[in-house]
Order: C-alpha cells, then sequence, then structure tokens
C-alpha cells in the first residue's frame, strides 16, 4: 500500500499560519512612521511598543505551549489565532500610546504558543528524520510572507488609511482558524484522510513518548540541564538580531543609508526573502548533516556555521560604506540567522519528547527576550548618542556567542520527556 501524504497538508496549514503570523508582526513595523506621527509617539515609545507584544508573547509562551502538550493542538491553535487577529484588528483602534501598549501586549498573549504548538504538530506528524526540513519550510512561509508585506502594505496605503490596513489582515486569520478546526487532527491515526501506511511510516520513526502528569518539580528540573540553558542562549542571540529587522531595519534603511521611499519597500523586504531561502536549504542540510554525522555533530556543526556566518555578515555590512552593499551583507546575516532553525527547533524537540511543546516554548521563550531587548536597546542608544552603528556591532557580538553555543549543546544528554 502506497502511504498517502497528508502529513504535508498538515505542513501547509502550519506554513500558512506561519505567514500569517509575520503578516500581522511586521505590518506594525512597515506603518510604524505612520502610526508615531498620528499617535506623536517618540522613538523610545514605539520601541517599547514593538517590546509590548515580545513581553507578552515570552510570558504567555510557556503556558500554551504547555496547554498544547495536554489537550493537542487542534484547539489550541483555533484559539491563538483567533486572539491574535482580534486585537490585530483592535490595533486600528489605538487613539494614544497606552492604549496601542495595551493593545500590542495582548496580541502578544495572544499569539503566544503559536511556534510551539506547530512545533508540537510537527513532532506529532513527522518522524524524526524529516523534522529539520519540515522546520525549515514552517519558517520559510513565515519569512517568505515577511518579504513581501511590506510591497503589499505600501500598494495598500494608496487605497487605505493605515488603520484599515490591520483590519484587512486581521481578518484574514479567522479564516484560517475555522479552517484547522474544521480540518485537522491531533493524532495521525485519527484523521480519515491517512491511510494505514502512512499511519505507520510517522508512527515507527517518532519518538514521542507517551503523556504523563504535570509535575512542578520536573518543570524547575528542566532549567538545571545545561545543555537546555545553552539551547536558550543561543536562540536568545537569534533573536537578538532577528528583531532589528523586523522592527527597526526600514528606519535605518531610510535614515542612516539613504533608501528613497521607492526604493525601501524592496530593501526592507530582502532580508526575509533571504531568510526564506535560508530556512529551507538549513532544514534540508541539518537532515542531511544527521544522516552524515549523527544528531549531535549534525546539528551542532549546522548550528555552529550559521550563527558565526551571521556574526561576520552583520559586522561586516555594518562596517560597510555602500549602501547596496551594506543591505546585501546584512540580509545575509539575516539568512544565516536563520539557517540555524531548523536545528534549533529540531533539538528542541528532540530534546522534549512527549513535552515538545513545553520545551520548544522555553526556547522561545528565550528568544522573546532578545526579542523584547533588542528594538528597545536599539532605540535608547539612538536616542541618546544618535549612532546605529554601537547597536549593530553588539548584535554580531551576540551572534559570534550563540555559534561557540553549538559546539556544546548535545540534545542526548538532556531528554527532558
Amino acid at each position: 500500500m502506497t502511504p498517502t501524504r497528508t502529513r504535508y497538508k498538515v505542513l501547509a496549514w502550519c506554513v500558512a499560519l506561519a505567514g500569517i503570523t509575520y503578516l500581522d508582526r511586521i505590518c506594525i513595523a512597515i506603518l510604524a512612521p505612520h502610526v508615531t506621527a498620528d499617535l506623536k509617539l517618540s522613538p523610545v515609545q514605539m520601541s517599547i511598543v514593538f517590546s509590548a507584544f515580545t513581553v507578552a508573547y515570552g510570558l504567555f509562551e510557556m503556558p500554551t505551549g504547555y496547554w498544547g502538550d495536554r489537550i493537542g493542538t487542534r484547539r489550541v491553535m483555533t484559539r491563538i489565532v483567533a486572539w491574535w487577529s482580534t486585537f490585530t484588528i483592535a490595533t486600528a483602534g489605538a487613539f494614544n500610546y497606552g492604549s496601542l501598549l495595551v493593545i500590542r501586549f495582548l496580541f502578544g498573549a495572544g499569539e503566544a504558543g503559536a511556534f510551539p504548538n506547530s512545533g508540537k504538530t510537527i513532532s506529532m506528524w513527522f518522524p524524526m528524520h524529516e523534522r529539520g526540513r519540515a522546520q525549515g519550510i514552517f519558517f520559510a512561509g513565515a519569512h517568505i510572507t515577511g518579504a513581501v508585506t511590506p510591497l503589499a502594505i505600501g500598494a495598500m496605503l494608496t487605497v487605505m488609511h493605515w488603520r484599515t490596513v490591520f483590519i484587512v489582515f486581521g481578518c484574514i486569520g479567522f479564516l484560517w482558524a475555522l479552517g484547522w478546526y474544521r480540518w485537522f487532527r491531533d493524532d495521525p491515526a485519527e484523521h480519515p484522510a491517512v491511510n494505514e501506511a502512512e499511519r505507520d511510516y510517522i508512527l515507527a520513526s517518532r519518538s514521542v513518548a507517551k503523556k504523563g502528569p504535570f509535575h512542578w518539580g520536573e518543570f524547575f528540573k528542566m532549567f538545571s540541564h545545561g545543555h537546555l540553558l545553552l539551547l536558550c542562549f543561543m536562540y536568545f542571540t537569534q533573536s537578538y538580531g532577528f528583531y532589528f529587522f523586523i522592527t527597526w531595519c526600514p528606519t535605518y534603511l531610510e535614515q542612516a543609508r539613504g533608501f528613497s521611499k521607492l526604493s525601501l519597500g524592496l530593501a526592507s523586504g530582502l532580508p526575509l526573502l533571504l531568510c526564506a531561502f535560508a530556512d529551507i536549504l538549513g532544514g534540508e542540510t541539518c537532515d542531511w548533516a544527521v544522516r552524515r554525522f549523527g544528531t549531535r555533530w549534525g546539528r551542532g556543526l549546522v548550528g555552529a556555521f550559521a550563527m558565526l556566518g551571521a556574526a561576520a555578515a552583520m559586522l561586516a555590512g555594518t562596517n560597510a560604506p555602500d549602501p547596496t552593499i551594506a543591505i546585501w551583507l546584512l540580509a545575509i546575516a539575516a539568512g544565516m540567522g536563520s539557517f540555524v532553525l531548523g536545528a534549533a527547533w529540531s533539538t528542541a524537540l528532540d530534546m522534549g519528547g512527549a513535552k515538545a511543546g513545553l520545551v520548544g516554548a522555553v526556547m522561545n521563550t528565550a528568544g522573546q527576550v532578545g526579542g523584547a531587548l533588542s528594538p528597545i536597546v536599539l532605540g535608547t542608544v539612538l536616542q541618546r548618542t544618535g549612532s546605529w552603528d554601537v547597536p549593530l556591532y553588539a548584535t554580531g557580538f551576540l551572534y559570534i556567542l550563540g555559534g561557540l553555543c553549538w559546539l556544546v549543546i548535545d540534545a542526548r544528554r538532556a531528554r527532558l520527556g
């Protein structure tokens, strides 16, 4: 019997989810000049608005990841998308700094757990040796959407107000939530479109233990695992760098590099476009390296190569005098930072087992800490010194530290579920 390929349809749903998350995240970064002008916000206030989402996302990440482990991702991801879509629309109603801050905080609280629960879904529907590719394709969906969003918003602003853009984007999520809840099932064995051959293929090599009761002692014990802590710090550095590209990068290109309004959409979308290619290539490379060198060094070497490459490109791009060369080097830095995602999330899933949602959430929470600090640090340094170079050089240094973590991380020594 030829196996069905329903798991790839599941992946397509997850890719669509990833795309919608970035549609709504990138939206406010591109519309920031209009928002700050209408609401009379300072650079630091706008930085705090950017980070309000990330702080809330981090606070609710682990509870929502654990919730997906307990009741399944079908219901949890439906709630996540419906919630964040509601507050994407609500952003259109912001009338001052305080209201925008509250709305974006609640937006982040609602979106929390989206990526860990997507990872949990992949761990349930894909065998271990296909997870790097699946994670790479998943993140590619997010980054391709992020790359085209500036162009889409530019076109939309010619016919509608910035507030209307938020309303349009928020409605898209509700369509996804309805379709997901109707079609998806938490376990492949329960889905009517999965035949016996595909079910056996998935289950035979799927490394997910049975669910067990939750114990606070086990939860806190996770943080004594040095390999998990290193994975979290590595992801902190990756996210710290990445959040520059989805928050301040358009402003940097316009103010520090002199890009015109006409070319700004293409230039600001280039880093995320390269991220999308790097996601897929990184996932494929990770799976190949695991087959060639084993889990430990297959993922470790890919991770180190990606983060150290991101550091080199970031430092070179910051120092490049020519704006065109600079944006290409910075885009390569963003791409190399995304090249690591297949290895990072596959490692988290391996460590987590039955707790894959929770462990993925722990790692992603560390990333959100980096993401929350990134725009605030940059905005503060910019306001006090007027320098763009100092925070970008610091980002390159953090990438180096993240790359060194991969020389130690070993998922085999931190099996948590």
